[in-house]
């Protein structure tokens, strides 16, 4: 339309015999502009009700890749990730084809999106930053969909890999968003891997207490649990003296989902086995001891 539009006014100036006053170059060319403008219409016309129809599309093709990916089993943690990837991939098509259907120059325009780009990728360095993130923790893979991890002081089930973030569910049902560029530069700690984890429970006893009746009762307690495992078999054993206790630490493995509430369970029913036996889980204490010396004779001066 602009092309149009100059090339007329161009022929115009070169045929007109007079110059023309400015009142009358501005009737004229605003003339043009409408007239081009009431050509065009249609165009743009057709043009919005494609962009409409292909963004509907998008979003429909971009919801059947979802049920597709599902279907074969990809894993969990590709799945946001790609659909996100390929949905921004349509939707990048659909206005490319809608530019040069319009009649845009394609290679000015990508000329100046290539500039735009590149000053907005150094704006958002750490949002790319971010993305280059989400790609390495799809390839290196440090966690799925579903562990339970803990990343950045937060602690929580991996809910969904985004492409700039990853969600995190936490105990207490808050959602964490975590920028991926941290998970990748920062260490991270994945309690499923292993499938099982440690539970170290310490109790302070009396020094006038037997250990070796409290070691029978914590073990007699563990081995009781049937979540606790019995490969590698559970061990009590004196982890430290301290100013007013003996330190016994319990040592037993159980099912990483199963550490939490074993390791309140038992905590509970040590003390109340200790209750039971009479082993004292004394208060800290300071014994003072007060020491008299005997009154030195009184020396007389000569």
């Amino acid at each position: 339309m602009w092309t149009i539009l100059a090339q007329t006014v161009v022929t115009e100036q070169m045929v007109a015999a007079e110059p023309l006053t400015w009142t009358e170059q501005v009737t004229r060319y605003g003339q043009k502009a409408l007239d081009s403008a009431v050509a065009f219409a249609p165009k743009i016309g057709i043009a919005l009700v494609i962009g409409l129809i292909g963004w509907k599309l998008a979003n429909l093709l971009s919801k059947w890749l979802h049920k597709l990916l599902a279907n074969k089993r990809v894993d969990p943690s590709l799945r946001p990730f790609l659909g996100s990837l390929l949905d921004a991939a349509f939707k990048v098509a659909l206005a490319v084809t809608l530019i040069n259907y319009l009649g845009i120059p394609t290679a000015s325009f990508v000329a100046v999106i290539g500039a735009a780009g590149l000053a907005v990728g150094l704006a958002l360095s750490g949002t790319l930053q971010n993305f280059a993130g989400g790609v390495v923790l799809l390839i290196i893979r440090p966690f799925r969909v579903g562990d339970s991890v803990k990343a950045q002081s937060f602690e929580g089930k991996v809910k969904e890999i985004q492409i700039f973030h990853t969600i995190l569910l936490t105990a207490d049902n808050l959602t964490v968003f975590i920028p991926n560029g941290k998970l990748v530069n920062e260490s991270i700690l994945n309690f499923t891997t292993a499938g099982t984890r440690r539970v170290d429970l310490t109790f302070g006893i009396g020094y006038d207490d037997s250990i070796d009746q409290a070691r029978q009762v914590l073990l007699d307690l563990v081995k009781k649990d049937g979540r606790v495992l019995e490969n590698p078999a559970p061990t009590v054993v004196v982890k430290n003296l301290g100013d007013s206790t003996v330190d016994l630490q319990a040592r037993f493995w159980v099912s990483t989902n199963d550490h939490f509430k074993a390791s309140c369970d038992i905590r509970e029913q040590a003390k109340k086995a200790f209750d039971e036996e009479k082993i004292s889980l004394p208060y800290p204490q300071v014994d003072y001891h007060i020491i008299e010396h005997p009154a030195q004779p009184a020396t007389t001066e000569s």
